[in-house]
């Protein structure tokens, strides 16, 4: 676990990855100094990846979530980034497009979220005026599929102006990418619908393209085969992540990050065909919901990756690899404050030298 690990040109301290996780904190859009101290605080994880943040405009779907889409953005991130850097860490975004899940309320025109078929998630949005139906998505044309491929390259190449050591593509999660991979929210009869192939189309152009222009040893792409997350349902998991991960690999990504959901023979499968490195989020059936230190080392010494991400210990210790070392003890976690607020449940979780 506390190996260091080379992840395409980036030299990891250690095993331990900080998982994405969205904590609705930035101001219109940017993200600000309070963010940088969140992330820095955290700089002793072996690699930091980012919460999710949106390509562009019509790619939010949440409230308070940053982006990635302009330079000012860039300039915002860049305090981020050389924060975490100046404690010796390491620091990935992760480009996230939420697709269906979204609202017009979010965007400035007003306009419908895009997504591969015009079917709505069936759940809901929290907005300061209370909870509200996500609606019915547009379906989106050829031209918005290259254009959203585009909005990734651009997103990509703000962030390493931004300082970012890499990128992480959303791929999972029943946001946009998995709603292409999704056989229950993809019904297109186009070039990126019906067949396994077609329908891992999306995930791959986009890797592509981004490995294109940022170079793939900045690229890693995150998935969660059996996910029900945002109401995606795939009918043969095995099947879908076996297509996309042999297409996927002769781009020699980074890495390839499995969130998994209890389908341990699916993780075992991605591990057998991807050719490189592998992160796992380690949640096999039978186990509880978090991820303990326990977890994660059994599966790093099974082989079943060469890295181990963690959420919500992350979030709770900013010290965590101290507190694993030293077999804890760590802080009780504050769900109330995941979202949205100030400093409290943010920054000010204390460490052990505190």
């Amino acid at each position: 676990m506390f190996e260091s690990l080379l992840l395409g040109k980036s030299t990891l301290s250690n095993r331990l990855v900080m998982a994405p996780m969205t904590r609705s904190r930035s101001v219109d859009r940017s993200v600000g100094q309070l963010t940088a101290e969140y992330y820095a605080q955290r700089a002793g994880a072996g690699l930091i990846i980012t919460e999710g943040t949106q390509p562009s405009v019509i790619g939010q779907g949440y409230i308070d979530t940053p982006g990635l889409h302009s330079p000012e953005q860039a300039q915002a991130w860049r305090v981020v980034t050389d924060a975490v850097h100046a404690r010796g860490g390491r620091i990935f975004v992760q480009l996230m497009h939420s697709g269906r899940v979204g609202h017009p309320s979010l965007y400035p025109d007003g306009a419908l979220p895009v997504a591969p078929s015009a079917i709505a998630t069936g759940s809901q949005m929290f907005t300061p005026d209370g909870m509200v139906d996500h609606p019915t998505p547009r379906e989106m044309t050829l031209e918005d599929v290259a254009q959203t491929v585009e909005d990734f390259v651009s997103a990509a190449r703000y962030a390493v102006q931004a300082g970012f050591d890499g990128v992480e593509l959303h791929g999972a999660n029943g946001y946009l990418i998995h709603q292409f991979l999704a056989d229950n929210t993809n019904r297109r009869t186009d070039a990126y619908g019906g067949s396994l192939e077609n329908r891992v189309r999306f995930a791959e152009e986009v890797a592509r393209a981004v490995s294109d222009a940022i170079g793939p040893e900045r690229v890693g792409i995150r998935i969660s085969p059996g996910s029900t997350s945002e109401g995606v349902a795939e009918s043969d998991p095995i099947a879908l992540y076996r297509t996309l991960i042999r297409g996927l690999a002769p781009l020699d990504l980074a890495y390839v990050h499995v969130m998994e959901f209890g389908h341990r023979e699916v993780t075992r499968m991605v591990r057998a065909e991807w050719p490189g490195k592998l992160i796992l989020n380690p949640h096999e059936t039978g186990r509880e919901s978090s991820v303990t230190p326990e977890a994660a080392l059994a599966a790093l010494r099974e082989g079943l990756a060469d890295a181990i991400s963690l959420g919500s210990l992350w979030l709770a210790n900013p010290d965590l690899p101290e507190r694993i070392q030293a077999g804890g003890p760590y802080n009780e976690i504050v769900p109330g404050t995941f979202y949205g607020g100030d400093h409290r449940g943010y920054t000010d979780y204390p460490t052990l030298q505190s």
